[in-house]
């Protein structure tokens, strides 16, 4: 246990309420992780925040900025930032939308596409790194169990 998560009541030695202990742990998890990916990205001046959106951008096709930000939980401002930033790394466009030219649309470029060609295998390797103290039928229950807190949270 690190010092950090004997601060915040974690372990198994809590005494804390299961759900707080989940709520801290989680958080505690989701930090380190997104600080292991933003060191990854830093090299190429990205943050695991602007590789998100690209992720997001790339699965919904050409999704509006309105629903890239609401897919990634995040402010309309916010995301226009990283639009913005991404735009001129030349990894994300933005297009006005045929039926509604006040929409912008948003998509992926081929540099984009090249960009994470490059680094995918590196990237998924290391996340299996990160994850590798957990059999596969661990991480399919952590995903599974994980799955159905994000649900509830998205019908509250």
């Amino acid at each position: 246990m690190s010092s950090r998560g004997k601060v915040f009541g974690l372990g198994a030695e809590s005494e804390l309420a299961p759900s707080v202990r989940a709520f801290r742990t989680t958080l505690m998890l989701a930090q380190k992780l997104r600080n292991e990916m933003d060191l990854r990205l830093r090299e190429d001046g990205l943050t695991t925040q602007q590789a998100a959106l690209i992720t997001a951008v790339q699965a919904m096709g050409k999704p509006s900025l309105a629903e890239a930000a609401a897919a990634l939980g995040s402010t309309h401002q916010n995301v226009a930032q990283i639009v913005a930033a991404l735009q001129r790394k030349e990894l994300l466009q933005v297009e006005p939308d045929p039926a509604d030219r006040r929409r912008k649309l948003l998509s992926t470029t081929n540099h984009s596409a090249d960009y994470w060609r490059q680094r995918d295998a590196g990237d998924f390797a290391a996340v299996a790194d990160w994850f590798a103290d957990l059999s596969p039928a661990e991480l399919e229950t952590f995903c599974e169990l994980s799955d159905r807190v994000i649900a509830r949270l998205d019908n509250a």
